[in-house]
């Protein structure tokens, strides 16, 4: 076991230990560092090392420093200003404060401090602007006080002085300086000791070589076969690693870029649009009515600037107000209501995908095949599983044969890569005909939810456009599926930033339900 570990150790803990050692069992890292021809960071690491390995004790003492200010410097020198106004007074007796600056060869900015700490101690007192020597002061001049010898110790001393070792007296003297600024400094000075552990003893007693070690090879080495012959340190494959928290993908991204490649996949194109819309492209050219509920203000972004936004060309207004109000030639009734194209101008953040696939529609011919992946916007109040912004993806499919069997393949297409069971029920939807809602299946809920909605294109749509053939279309939320695919209840955790969270999820993951 011992020489396991005597393997293992690096060239430095090996020296640092001896070094310990041949010191009685204990020593202070400046001396290890003298003795082993180490810097004092290597013998700290290496110490570190040892100690983690409870081959060593390291002790940390900390010491307040003393040492001298600026000022300080000046006056252990020179003596401090008080000192030299007494001696002027003690040739004077009495002396004006205008005249102390010349009379003690103090400068002027020091004469107001000095003042102040001569009638501190009581060696002078101050009357009606004339400074005049006490009996205490005639004393002072047989000795120096107490903090005048703390300031020539400190300048005199040879050794580190610290506060600990102070006398009594000189520590008074401390007190005093430390009241001044600029006189002294007190530094912390952190002091350790290395000493040999019952483990460290048994390795010096069972005793090591210390040798070169190689811990990578050169191709000179590896061509003359001279590595054969190099000493190799050990190393402790189950020794403790640190925590690597690597970059990666945002999880909910994840799920979108899984969604892309899929259709990607399956021969769609990508298309992108604006999150700022008219509520022509929002709401109008869908065949949803000015009137409906999904339009008011709690239910829709509407924007203040810009207020309204530009409407695509007078003939296809026509065609969707027309649509609207009679159904044009459609054959449908229409909603039978007055159009408002003021209405159809207002500004609005995109409350579903649906609008990219309108505009898409209206700037491509058919046959065709577009979805699209973008953020949408709806007055709902934050709950676990609601928020006001979110994404969907959405798609077409547009072609003479297009029709809802071929829809529901699609879809049961891209939620089987996802890894999911899928099922269709009838729904409503104001632009849709025949509609349907997509719900997938939970094994350990044993339960199914509703995902997104789908259906063919109505011809109030489609008319409009310039469309003559069938188009499927289909939107699905994401978050949702990025909630089940990660296990969360909350969907707000995934706009958190959790990164206790975040740090846990691994880099890459495949989901499946099935």
């Amino acid at each position: 076991m011992l020489d396991k570990i005597i393997n293992e150790m690096h060239l430095y803990e090996k020296k640092v230990l001896k070094a310990v050692g041949e010191a009685g069992g204990q020593a202070i890292p400046e001396d290890v560092a003298r003795s082993t021809d180490l810097d004092i960071k290597q013998v700290m690491s290496a110490a570190g090392a040892l100690e983690s390995k409870g081959i060593i004790e390291i002790e940390r003492d900390v010491e307040e420093v003393l040492s001298l200010g600026p000022s300080g410097a000046t006056y252990a020198q020179d003596g401090l200003p008080e000192r030299k106004i007494l001696e002027a007074l003690h040739q004077n007796h009495t002396i004006h404060m205008k005249d102390l600056a010349q009379k003690s060869s103090i400068g002027p900015s020091e004469v107001k401090i000095a003042i102040g700490w001569i009638m501190k101690k009581g060696w002078a007192v101050l009357d009606k602007g004339n400074v005049t020597i006490t009996s205490e002061g005639e004393k002072a001049l047989e000795k120096p006080g107490i903090d005048e010898v703390l300031l020539k110790t400190i300048m005199d001393s040879t050794k580190i002085l610290t506060l600990g070792g102070l006398s009594n007296s000189l520590n008074e003297g401390f007190k005093l300086l430390k009241k001044r600024k600029g006189l002294i400094n007190l530094n912390k000075n952190s002091i350790y000791t290395l000493t040999a552990t019952k483990k460290g003893e048994e390795i010096l007693e069972h005793g090591f070589q210390i040798l070169e070690e190689a811990t990578q090879l050169t191709h000179q080495q590896l061509k003359t076969d001279s590595w054969k012959d190099l000493h190799y340190r050990g190393y402790d494959i189950q020794a403790e690693h640190p925590l690597i928290f690597p970059g990666k993908m945002h999880p909910l991204q994840r799920t979108i870029q899984e969604i892309r490649r899929i259709f990607l996949n399956l021969g769609f194109m990508e298309t992108r649009g604006t999150i700022l819309e008219s509520a022509f492209w929002n709401f109008d050219c869908l065949f949803q009515p000015q009137d409906h509920a999904a339009r008011e203000m709690q239910d829709t972004f509407y924007v203040k600037s810009p207020l309204t936004t530009d409407l695509p060309s007078e003939d296809m207004v026509g065609r969707v107000s027309q649509v609207h109000e009679d159904g044009g030639d459609t054959g449908s009734e229409g909603w039978g209501y007055h159009w408002d194209v003021d209405v159809a101008c207002q500004s609005v953040l995109r409350t579903h995908t649906t609008c990219v696939s309108a505009r898409y529609l209206a700037e491509n011919e058919p046959p065709l095949k577009m979805f699209s992946v973008g953020r949408v916007f709806r007055r709902e109040t934050i709950t676990y599983k609601h928020l006001p912004e979110f994404h969907q993806v959405e798609g077409i499919v547009a072609a003479e044969e297009i029709n809802f069997k071929n829809l529901l393949g699609i879809i049961k297409e891209f939620y089987h890569q996802m890894g999911f069971e899928v099922r269709f029920r009838p729904a409503y939807f104001p632009y849709t005909y025949l509609s349907t809602e997509c719900e997938i299946y939970l094994p350990e809920k044993e339960s199914w939810i509703e995902l997104g909605g789908s259906g063919m294109f109505r011809p109030e749509v489609l008319e409009p456009l310039g469309i003559e053939t069938p188009v499927a279309a289909f939107g699905l939320g994401i978050e949702r599926l990025a909630m089940i695919q990660l296990g969360i209840k909350d969907i707000r955790q995934l706009y958190q930033s959790d990164l206790g969270w975040l740090r846990n999820l691994p880099v890459t993951q495949t989901y499946s339900q099935k």
